[in-house]
């Protein structure tokens, strides 16, 4: 699949999330070196303040050796400041060692202003892709919120 295909897939995660008038509603896959998809999550999925991405990378080990060569596909850019949770998605992501996320629109300052995942990330040498052509799509579930 293309990233464009594994974008969308993780956009349709996100109609997963239960509602939220405090948190936006994001879709996450993970897919390795090889193109197969060896995991998924999506916002408060196991709990009411989970992220996509944090959910997702919770299903694999730490030390999966699958990790640095994968793609992390978001339906959002991943946070890099955060209320609920000690570690943000960046962060977690960075911990992980992925070198490549795919993501369809940057956090708007609704919740949390300045964000700034796209430019940490890149700055510690991770490929930051952005197809905003499908930002629409993601922005979807979240219209409530927009």
């Amino acid at each position: 699949m293309t990233d464009e295909e594994w974008l969308r897939a993780a956009i349709d995660l996100a109609a997963l999330c239960p509602p939220a008038e405090t948190a936006f509603s994001v879709g996450a896959i993970i897919v390795d070196a090889g193109g197969e998809e060896i995991s998924r999550g999506y916002s408060r999925e196991t709990d009411p303040h989970v992220h996509a991405e944090e959910s997702a990378l919770a299903k694999l080990a730490g030390d999966d050796p699958r990790l640095p060569g994968a793609t992390v596909y978001s339906s959002l850019e991943p946070c890099s400041r955060r209320r609920s949770r000690p570690r943000t998605c960046t962060q977690l992501i960075l911990a992980a060692g992925v070198r490549r996320v795919v993501i369809a629109w940057r956090e708007p300052d609704l919740f949390v202003t300045g964000s700034q995942g796209t430019e940490l990330l890149t700055a510690a040498g991770v490929q930051v892709v952005e197809l905003p052509a499908l930002a629409p799509a993601a922005k979807a579930p979240n219209a409530h919120l927009l």
